[in-house]
């Protein structure tokens, strides 16, 4: 009697099933992202047009803040959780139930502690002052939002992006446009209806997140927290917190600056102009979930070979389609900012800007998934040397602004100017250490996106010679259609257009 032996799948079905998970991963939330920003709409246009530039600057000074500490709070578990679970969990689906918990206890401690010391000193959310006394319930949204981000990570680790896509581009972006013209509508809330409705927004984001993930872990049985190993996980997680902040901070660091040294309407265009260039930027967040859990596993068997293939494949579907994005929000930006209205027209120079920032940053992006695993240290070393260089870049670009008085349109180009030459200097230091750690070329660039820009950019240039509804309605999804027939014929290799075709199976579990 021979006994049969299962043949472990070749290294190259493994890549390729890996691919499949990523492609299906980033498909979901890029959709996801889309909706994202259609259903945001209506909040900037209220935003925008009821509230004006002043009181969107005083609003966007405090979101910002909240949502660096949340981030904080949240203990880098967004890619750290993945981590913790393959070693930690031993393929024990209750044991990792209670590594969860662990870890959305600590979150809450920490997010606790945060909102204790802003109801001490609550200048620092409010630089330019309130809108109105009960924006400080804008606190609450902290461990809120810490909670949801560990929630969504947990979901992650099980191939769950759905959930991801729920909470954070359809539940969130509709709930705050919902709320805010609720809350417009009564006198009593009217001032404070930018806060009240993140509030309600970030709230609605965590429920739709916990229902499927009471479903997939339950609760927790027979747990006990160790307050020495939730001690040893906090200082253990604080490479990933600092990468994270720091990420997140190179997005929001500019708004903080802006509103220290300018008046409240550059910070209000600024954050409208932020807000469209918004899409671009999660495109680049839309594989992270997915990514943590396939990178996590070619690490556990030291297959190198494969994370440089996925860096190199994942960061040119990025920058493919940012690039395509930018090109079509950018060429356009003077009839897309005046959407919100005359004054906001200003702003168009720090939408090109943050469009070409969020391009040159991709690379970044993509080798700091695996740098957070193999280089902690370093990657937390360069990312904090990074946003202290965009730091003195804004400060000083600023400074140089006023010296010329300028208008505010103006100023709040200034840090997003700083913003690109940032992360484009983030993304070769990165791309060069992740380069030399695993000995594998992990660039995503390509010349086939310099042949489809061109004649895309032509096409637009022609476009804005046109009335403006022509220019938007009609410029827009044509300088896309041609940008997209050129990089699929020059650009897309059949790898490549794995990402298109929605028959790609993942993986079932992390396990198999």
């Amino acid at each position: 009697m021979t006994d049969q032996v299962q043949q472990a799948p070749s290294p190259k079905g493994e890549n390729d099933a890996d691919m499949a998970t990523l492609a299906k991963g980033g498909r979901q939330n890029t959709a996801g992202f889309v909706v994202r920003l259609l259903a945001r709409i209506p909040f900037l246009i209220i935003a925008a047009r009821y509230y004006g530039e002043d009181a969107l600057g005083r609003f966007a000074s405090a979101f910002i803040l909240i949502e660096i500490i949340g981030l904080v709070c949240s203990l880098g578990e967004k890619r750290g959780l993945a981590h913790r679970l393959r070693t930690g969990g031993h393929d024990d689906p209750q044991t990792e139930t209670n590594l969860v918990y662990d870890g959305l206890l600590l979150g809450l401690l920490y997010s606790l502690a945060a909102v204790a010391i802003l109801l001490v000193v609550p200048d620092i959310m409010f630089p330019n002052g309130m809108n109105s006394p009960l924006d400080m319930w804008m606190v609450a949204a902290i461990p809120a939002f810490a909670l949801t981000e560990i929630v969504l990570a947990a979901q992650a680790y099980r191939y769950d992006i759905a959930t991801t896509v729920r909470a954070r581009a359809i539940v969130e972006p509709w709930a705050i446009s919902i709320a805010v013209g609720v809350f417009l509508y009564f006198d009593e809330t009217r001032d404070a209806g930018l806060g009240l409705a993140y509030i309600v927004s970030v709230f609605a984001g965590l429920l739709t997140a916990l229902w499927p993930f009471l479903r997939t872990y339950g609760l927790p049985k027979n747990w006990r927290p160790n307050g020495k190993a939730m001690l040893r996980q906090s200082s253990g997680a604080f490479p990933l917190v600092g990468a994270d902040a720091v990420e997140r901070g190179t997005r929001l660091l500019d708004i903080f600056i802006l509103g220290l040294f300018a008046p409240p309407a550059a910070v209000g265009i600024y954050y409208v102009a932020q807000q469209i260039a918004s899409l671009p930027q999660k495109l680049k967040t839309s594989f992270e979930p997915i990514l943590s859990p396939v990178i996590t596993k070619n690490l556990k068997t030291g297959n190198m070979a494969a994370i440089a293939s996925q860096v190199r494949q994942v960061g040119f579907w990025i920058i493919a389609i940012q690039f395509g994005i930018a090109l079509a929000l950018g060429i356009p930006g003077e009839g897309v900012m005046g959407l919100w209205g005359p004054a906001y027209v200003a702003g168009t120079a720090a939408l090109a800007f943050l469009l070409a920032a969020e391009v040159a940053a991709s690379m970044a992006v993509v080798s700091e998934s695996v740098l957070v695993y193999i280089a902690r240290k370093r990657n937390l070393a360069i990312s904090v040397g990074i946003l202290a260089l965009q730091a003195a870049l804004t400060v000083t670009f600023i400074l140089i602004a006023k010296s010329y008085n300028v208008d505010a349109g103006f100023e709040a180009a200034m840090p997003a100017a700083a913003l690109f030459c940032a992360l484009a200097t983030s993304s070769l230091v990165k791309a060069l250490v992740l380069k030399r750690l695993l000995k594998e070329p992990v660039s995503n660039w390509r010349w086939a996106l310099v042949y489809a820009a061109a004649p895309a950019v032509v096409v637009g240039y022609a476009f804005t010679f046109l009335p403006e509804w022509v220019e938007l309605a009609i410029g827009i999804p044509a300088i896309l259609a041609v940008y997209c027939f050129v990089i699929w014929k020059r650009g897309f290799g059949e790898e490549d257009k794995v990402l298109f075709r929605p028959g790609s199976k993942p993986t079932e579990s992390p396990q198999t």
